[in-house]
């Protein structure tokens, strides 16, 4: 592949991009396209919103606690340089070869999906609002409905903790009382739970961020595998 910068050529700021490719590399192509576009876009991630990458009858619908800065101006889920969801799906078997953030919209090919659970892009969980895990939970709960996943992954502890009091009726430490925080250390709940949401499954994993450091990378992994199994 060869990249060309002449006046003759489509302009980004004073640049220009030609590939010279084949079908193959368009993913590519465009994902290069799209970080550019994120650089003149990052003044505005705060209004920014990931596509859903999700269809009726998938296997497992990940759901993400909400997109990160890096996510919304690229336009792709766990994009964070630390993030090792990727890896992690490829390593596990999940997916059947190596894959980035980049191939996001092809999850659907092995009948996986993703999702957040609060759809505005934050820097850290810390600046999520109270009422926004319950509003949150409202949409999440119509699109476990409509598509009927088989599984739901919840990638993190904390995405299960801001939806169990809903889920069970609890009525201590609601979200509508206290948000999840970084700081919660309670005990682990990662692997499949008693409970379902409106018949799927749920399973719970190890948030896979860099900066998630109760779980080894092997234990993450572990997680990934029991999902494959599950």
């Amino acid at each position: 592949m060869s990249y060309n910068f002449s006046r003759d050529h489509r302009r980004c700021s004073g640049f220009c991009l030609e590939a010279h490719a084949s079908a193959d590399s368009e993913r590519e192509i465009a994902a290069i396209r799209g970080a550019v576009t994120a650089q003149f876009d990052a003044s505005n991630w705060h209004e920014l919103r990931l596509k859903d990458r999700i269809r009726p009858g998938l296997r497992v619908l990940f759901v993400g606690i909400n997109p990160g800065v890096r996510s919304a101006t690229t336009g792709h889920h766990f994009a964070g340089y630390s993030n090792r969801f990727w890896k992690l799906l490829s390593d596990s078997g999940l997916a059947p070869e190596p894959i980035t953030y980049i191939d996001d919209d092809r999850l659907s090919e092995w009948d996986m999906g993703i999702t957040n659970l609060i759809a505005r892009p934050s820097p850290g969980i810390n600046d999520l609002r109270p009422a926004e895990y319950i509003e949150g939970w409202k949409v999440l709960s119509r699109k476990i409905r409509r598509y009927h996943p088989e599984i739901v992954a919840l990638v993190g502890v904390t995405v299960y903790r801001a939806i169990l009091p809903l889920l069970a009726g609890a009525s201590t430490e609601s979200p509508s009382r206290r948000a999840p925080t970084t700081r919660d250390r309670r005990p682990s709940v990662v692997g499949p739970q008693l409970v379902t949401i409106h018949g799927a499954r749920v399973f719970v994993l190890p948030n896979p961020s860099g900066r998630n450091a109760n779980f080894t990378y092997a234990e993450m992994l572990e997680a990934f595998v029991r999902l494959r199994n599950y």
